[in-house]
This record gives structure tokens, C-alpha cells and sequence, in this order.
């Protein structure tokens, strides 16, 4: 059984000085723009502190939320979500900057969850991420998203079927429903079990 979580948002950085110091270990969340990320961040804390915006890429912060779990804490991370193009190019290169500027330097950042559409798998932005982030040594684990989008009784043979693809993921993938909340549990044994293994 995993243990309580107490959450609070504690910070939300349009620019790079605006971090708070890396002082504790962070999991930052990355995904393409409409993955569901902000209903998954609400479901995995358990509060209504990642804003759900009917407009994809609505997220042009990085919000960090801090999580205490018996007394020893550690950040969740809301990137920008990226790949959307309605926004303009001028914008999308400054959410870029501001995901580089806190992804390749951040020195208290453990590991990164890929949320990606289990619908889709991976799609080009996607795998540029992977590799980037592979590129800089960062430990990749992918959670899949609208799971229930998908017959369940596919779940097993679509996920294997885009590992076999080549995904990276330093475990199985979990597959996650936020409507439905299936797998919010699941990814939460995960990180606590991740985060042990560090300690």
C-alpha cells in the first residue's frame, strides 16, 4: 500500500530564474499538447491543482508541485506541453528554451514521465523527445494516456506493439484512463518504488 501524499503547488516559472532551488528530487511530466496531462497530474496528486484547459497548450509555465510523502518530499513537474501548432512559432520557441533551460541543467531532476497517447504511441515529436532526453543521460518512463479510448482487451497486444517499435522506457509502460482513473494507482507504487531505489 503506497503512502499518503500531502500536495501543494509551489511554484509556476514562465522564465528559467524563477525555479525554485534543486534541493529535492523532481519527476517532471512531458507530453505533446491534448495528451491529458493536467487530468493525470490532478488524478496522481489527488487535487485540483493542475489547470484542465478545453485549449490544447494551455500550459505555458512550469509548474512545480510539491509532494510530501511521510515527511520526505519531492517535486512533480508540469512541462509545457509541445507539438501544437496554432500557437506561434515565436511562443513555441520560447516554451522550448524554457523546457531546455530547466531539463538539460536541472541537477535534482530524476527522471521524466512520457505521457503518450495510447491511441497514437509515438509520434515524431515524441521520439525527438525520447532521443533528446536519451542523448543527455535522463531516464525515460512511459505512461500512456486515454487507455480507455482503446478496447481493453487490446491493451496488452497495442502496448507491446509499440515497444516492439523501439520505445524507451526504463519499465513496462503503464497504461492510464484519466476519466476513468484506472492505472493512477499503479503509477503511483511506481514513482514511490523509483524514488526508494535512489535513496
Amino acid at each position: 500500500m503506497n503512502s499518503k501524499w500531502k500536495v501543494s503547488l509551489e511554484c509556476t516559472a514562465f522564465t528559467a530564474d524563477q525555479f525554485p532551488p534543486p534541493e529535492i528530487p523532481e519527476i517532471a511530466v512531458a507530453g505533446r499538447s491534448n495528451v491529458g496531462k493536467s487530468t493525470l497530474i490532478n488524478n496522481l496528486l489527488g487535487a485540483r491543482l493542475a489547470h484542465v484547459g478545453a485549449t490544447p497548450g494551455k500550459t505555458r509555465s512550469v509548474n512545480f508541485f510539491l509532494v510530501e510523502r511521510e515527511g520526505v518530499p519531492f517535486r512533480l513537474v508540469d512541462l509545457p506541453g509541445f507539438g501544437y501548432a496554432s500557437r506561434s512559432k515565436a511562443e513555441r520557441n520560447t516554451w522550448s528554451r524554457l523546457i531546455e533551460s530547466y531539463v538539460a541543467s536541472r541537477k535534482s531532476l530524476w527522471l521524466v514521465l512520457h505521457l503518450v497517447d495510447f491511441r497514437h504511441g509515438l509520434l515524431e515529436n515524441d521520439a525527438s523527445l525520447q532521443e533528446w532526453l536519451d542523448g543527455i543521460g535522463l531516464p525515460v518512463f512511459v505512461v500512456f494516456t486515454k487507455g480507455d479510448k482503446i478496447a481493453k482487451g487490446k491493451h496488452l497486444s497495442t502496448r507491446d506493439q509499440f515497444i516492439r517499435k523501439g520505445m524507451k522506457s526504463i519499465d513496462v509502460p503503464i497504461i492510464t484512463s484519466g476519466d476513468k482513473g484506472t492505472g493512477i494507482q499503479e503509477l503511483r507504487v511506481f514513482i514511490e518504488s523509483f524514488l526508494d531505489r535512489q535513496e
